[in-house]
């Protein structure tokens, strides 16, 4: 036990404090740009809610879509095509409701009135803001098609966001 304590050849006092300050600002520095990398992606990331998701079909087999979606990410975002059951929607009309905390209510499409006047695609909506869509005779529902479940899909550069709803007869 004397010759390990009294060996020469041992490290000495100031080295061994030496590599363990380095080791610690090393780890010190990877930890912060961790830190660093996580929040500027987290603060910047993509979010649509998609709610009060509705199709009607009425008597004449004319279908009308209507979905509210709100951007609760951290950025504005561009949303390049709305699908019902796969199929693009070309007759998309949209715009700020006058209540978002209220469900729709049918109303046929060519009646639509103000807020919903701008039609297309692509939709620019911005961070913290809420639209409502409807969707003017998709192509792929039918009077057949009430009772069954068909999908909204709304897409965007970065995802997709998909919401079933079942068809309704129109009152």
């Amino acid at each position: 036990m004397r010759n390990i304590l009294r060996n020469r050849l041992a490290l000495s006092t100031v080295v061994t404090t030496l590599i363990i300050l380095v080791v610690s600002v090393l780890l010190a520095g990877v930890v912060t740009y961790f830190a660093i990398n996580v929040t500027s992606t987290r603060v910047q990331e993509e979010s649509l809610s998609l709610s009060y998701q509705h199709i009607w079909v009425d008597a004449n087999g004319t279908a009308v879509g209507a979905i509210m979606i709100t951007n609760t990410g951290g950025r504005d975002v561009v949303i390049n095509k709305i699908a019902v059951r796969g199929q693009a929607c070309t007759e998309a009309t949209y715009g700020t409701p006058a209540n978002v905390a209220t469900d729709f209510t049918y109303t046929a499409y060519a009646d639509l009135a103000d807020p919903y006047n701008a039609t297309g695609v692509p939709i620019i909506l911005a961070s913290g803001s809420t639209i409502g869509v409807f969707v003017g005779s998709p192509d792929s529902v039918s009077i057949n098609d009430i009772g069954l479940t068909v999908a909204f899909t709304v897409f965007t550069s970065q995802a997709m966001y998909y919401k079933e709803t079942n068809v309704q007869a129109a009152p």
